[in-house]
Formats: structure tokens, sequence, C-alpha cells
């Protein structure tokens, strides 16, 4: 296989759309992904948006200066109109804001971390269950063509017996968001780790064991867990995943690498997405040898893309919602903020 550009997510999901616009409203906007899912979301065909509801004045004039619409809580919530609500709030209300929505009847997705306990998410599950309701929590690299490729090859053997996982994702925030952070016990882990997190463990399973390391290495003076690196232990593979929030230019050294007894494969850059796919031998569609596969992406289109078609009832959604909780409960057990029955 030669270098190649591969073009991957909206513009090939765009062909697949069918049936009338969706209409949509956003339960917050404070969150960090929010702005960037409002404007996805109004240039979709797939979507009508109805507005936003933010209770924070400086959020609700900073949306209102852009020309985006404003509700209230109960305009979102009571339009029986509105099918779909986004939960895109301060990440301490996102749990609260699902249940609302779910209670309304509408159809969520969920930004992440999407819950601070290990109870609160699965009322959220069970809550959608028992409505009938989707769920899509809002990894933003569950549709990055690079990872899904490197976990296809994993999963379909290509690179033998995987023995080791490793993901890096840091940051640098600025002394208002480590005061948002320091609220948790996890800390970066918590706020950023579930996107590496989310899927290492829906290709190896349910960790054994995790052991969390919440470090304060920063010299802001506060109390955020800033240095923070989580060990994931199965039968015969071990994993880790790093998140801290003080390098600069982060973005370009985030990182995902799967180890097999065949092969490896390196997502790095995550963004803009390059695989390295490097194998003792011929296996799937790639040769043996080293090779690079670059993509073309944007965030949050194929999300909102596959929502809409199972909403529709036309697919559905990848991830399953036993996935959804295996992923919490690792997350919740990297940053410290639960514990497996196996390890109290």
């Amino acid at each position: 296989m030669k270098r190649r550009d591969l073009v991957l997510g909206g513009v090939a999901a765009s062909a697949q759309r069918s049936g009338a616009p969706i209409r949509i409203a956003f339960l917050g906007g404070g969150h960090g992904h929010a702005s960037a899912k409002v404007e996805t979301v109004r240039q979709s065909p797939d979507w009508e948006f109805a507005g936003l509801c933010e209770t924070d004045p400086l959020v609700r004039d900073a949306y209102a200066r852009r020309g985006v619409p404003l509700l209230t809580r109960e305009q979102a919530l009571e339009d029986p109109s509105i099918q779909v609500i986004a939960v895109e709030s301060f990440v301490p209300e996102l749990a609260a804001g699902a249940k609302a929505a779910l209670a309304a009847g509408k159809h969520i997705h969920l930004d992440k971390p999407p819950a601070a306990a290990m109870d609160d998410f699965r009322a959220i599950l069970e809550l959608a269950a028992r409505n009938r309701r989707l769920v899509q929590v809002g990894y933003m690299w569950r549709y990055n063509p690079a990872i899904n490729r490197a976990l296809e090859a994993g999963r379909a053997g290509w690179l033998g017996d995987i023995f080791q996982v490793r993901g890096c994702i840091n940051t640098l925030i600025d002394a208002s968001e480590r005061r948002k952070l320091a609220r948790f016990k996890g800390g970066q882990m918590f706020e950023l780790g579930g996107h590496l997190i989310d899927p290492i463990v829906r290709l190896m399973g349910r960790p054994k064991r995790v052991t969390p390391f919440l470090r304060q290495d920063g010299s802001a003076g506060d109390h955020l867990a800033d240095n923070t690196l989580a060990v994931f232990e199965w039968d015969r593979a071990i994993g880790t995943v790093v998140s801290a929030s003080m390098q600069p230019r982060a973005l370009p050294h985030r990182a995902l690498e799967i180890l097999g007894a065949r092969g490896t494969a390196v997502v790095h850059p995550i963004e803009p997405p390059s695989l390295r796919i490097d194998l003792d031998s011929a296996a799937g569609p790639y040769h043996s040898g080293s090779q690079i596969l670059n993509f073309t992406y944007r965030r949050y289109v194929d999300d909102f893309v596959e929502l809409a078609a199972a909403v529709r009832g036309e697919r559905k959604l990848r991830v399953t919602p036993e996935e959804d909780l295996l992923v919490e409960e690792s997350l919740l057990r990297a940053s410290g903020m639960g514990v497996s029955p196996d390890e109290r």
C-alpha cells in the first residue's frame, strides 16, 4: 500500500443523508466543545437548530453576539417539535442536564465526561432505556478515521496478540479552567483522558486493574491534578494513558499506539489524522513493513450525521450503551473517582 490521502467522514457521510431536518436544541453552551458543535449543527442539512439555553450571562451574551437564538430551559425541554437535546453545559452540570432532557422525552447528545459518578451515568442509561431514547456520548475521536483503522487492525488480528497500548493527550489551560477542573479528584485525567480510554477499552475490554497516578506538578499553586497517568492491566497486556495540563502546542504530540506480536499501529498525530502501520508480514489490506496513511477529518460532523440517522431509525449508534458504561467505569477508575469491587 502506497502513502495516500483518504477522505473519510463528513464528506462521505453527507452523501447518505436523507429525510427532513430534525429539530435540535442545546442545553448549555459552556462546554469546551459546545461552540464548534453549534456551528456544525447550524451548517448541517440533517438538523434544524432551534436554539440554545444557557444561564451563565457571559456565555449567553457571547452566543447572542454571534446571532445564536436563545431559549429558556422550558422552551428547550417542553417544545414537542424538538426531538434532540445536545447537552453542552459546563462539566459539573452535564449529568443533571442529561436526566432532564431524557425525562422530557428527548434523545440526547451528551458531551464528555458524561458523569462524575457511576450511579449518575447508570441512571442516565436506565432512563434512556425506559423512555426508548438514544444517548450518544460526545467523545470527539469516535469517528476519527485513523483511530478507527487502528482499532480495525487490532480487532482483526492483523497486529497479532496485543500486549501493550499507550495513549497521550496533553493540553495547556489557563487559571480559570484549572479552577473548574480542580473540583474533581481526577483533574486532567477526568477532563481529557476519556478520549483515549474510550478506544482503548472498547478494543481491549474491561481492565482487571486500573492504577491512577494523580500528581500536582504545575506552578499554578492550585489543587488541580495536572500531571496524570493511569496504568491499565489485562490478563496478557498492559496500557497507559497520560494527560497533563502544562504542555504548550500539545495537539501535534497527542498519540495512540497499539502494539502486537505481529505489528504496530500508531496514530500520531491524532489531528490531522495520520496512521502508521508496521507489520512483520502482510495482513488485511496492508503489506509487510511500514506504511503511512493520512486522512481528512473534521470533528463532530460524523457524530451528528450518525445521530440523525439513528433518530430516523436508519441505523444504530456505533457505540452501544454497554460500551458506554464500560468507558465511564474505566474513566472513573483511572481518575481515582471509582473503584471496582475487585480492587477494594
